[in-house]
């Protein structure tokens, strides 16, 4: 066992045991961090590891929330059970409004996939179809039901959410070491270079756009869940603006740098809590010391060598 294997450790111990010593307020603000590291870790994978400067993530949380609140009210489905059916909601969204802007770079994919989040605020605030309940939102959706135990208290969200960030950080793990893990990375440093190689850069970027958002729309289901009521409030551009935080201050592309960056951004503001009216003003400034000082991140990716004797070389190469 290695000293990161050992790091991991201690801290997934020390996650368990610390509702123990915690009042149920300090609890419910870690539930807020292991929501926001998870949303965190599904723009990661557009943002850190292809390079996709997207801004819109708020629109993707913001379908899985509300997928789950008009089926749970109006038809009465189980809240577990539409735990994927939100995901892929989200997926099919991102997929419908990516496929025409995924060639664009930079800034210009910036600004769009910002007119993007603004657009579902809006959709959702006008009473779309007449499910979303308008500004007023959605009340009374139900808890998680598993086997006859419901989740209500915020411990028992603790160990929900907690446990579905685990079981999310070791499939993004896992997503990293594979052949299309390291395509995104090739897209990310040199999209000319990969698509001379042979890589089709646009199907591989629209594909992480669908797996980001799909992660974004199961987290916008716990959140339904967690606080049985929606609005479209929660779901607005600076949400947005939280999230690209919490991946470029805790590091791009580092599954460990995102957790760090939700503790900063979700946790910091309530242990100072006194200046949580200049929270954006101090928000930009991390940012601007950030890229002064440690553009990569606080736990910027150490990069990795691949051995040709893992993979075969063609794969290895490619």
């Amino acid at each position: 066992m290695n000293k990161n294997h050992v790091i991991c450790a201690v801290f997934a111990a020390a996650m368990v045991v610390s509702p123990i010593f915690l009042n149920l307020y300090w609890v419910d603000v870690l539930n807020n961090i292991g929501l926001y590291a998870i949303l965190g870790l599904s723009l990661n994978f557009i943002l850190g590891h292809t390079g996709l400067f997207h801004m819109g993530h708020a629109a993707f949380f913001a379908v899985g929330a509300y997928v789950t609140a008009v089926l749970n009210t109006t038809l009465g489905s189980p809240i577990l059970w539409l735990v994927p059916v939100s995901g892929i909601a989200a997926a099919i969204f991102a997929a419908v409004v990516a496929r025409p802007i995924i060639h664009l770079r930079g800034d210009y994919l910036l600004i769009v996939t910002i007119g993007i989040v603004e657009i579902v605020r809006i959709a959702l605030v006008n009473n779309i179809f007449g499910l979303t309940g308008g500004a007023n939102g959605i009340f009374g959706i139900s808890r998680p039901d598993f086997f006859g135990f419901t989740i209500r208290r915020p411990t028992h969200f603790f160990y929900y959410i907690w446990l579905f960030l685990a079981v999310s950080v070791y499939l993004f793990r896992k997503l990293e070491d594979s052949r299309f893990g390291r395509a995104l990375n090739y897209i990310k440093e040199d999209e000319l270079a990969a698509e001379g190689n042979g890589i089709n850069t646009g199907h591989y970027k629209l594909v992480a756009f669908v797996l980001g958002a799909f992660w974004a729309g199961m987290a916008g289901n716990i959140y339904a869940s967690k606080m049985t009521i929606i609005s479209p409030q929660s779901f607005t551009f600076w949400e947005s603006v939280l999230y690209f935080t919490i991946v470029i201050l805790g590091g791009s592309g580092s599954i460990p740098g995102v957790i760090l960056g939700a503790f900063l951004i979700a946790g910091l503001p309530e242990v100072f809590r006194e200046f949580a009216s200049a929270r954006m003003l101090i928000f930009g400034a991390a940012m601007v010391a950030m890229m002064i000082f440690r553009p990569s991140g606080i736990l910027a990716p150490i990069p990795r060598k691949y051995k040709l004797g893992r993979w075969r070389k063609k794969e290895a190469l490619r």
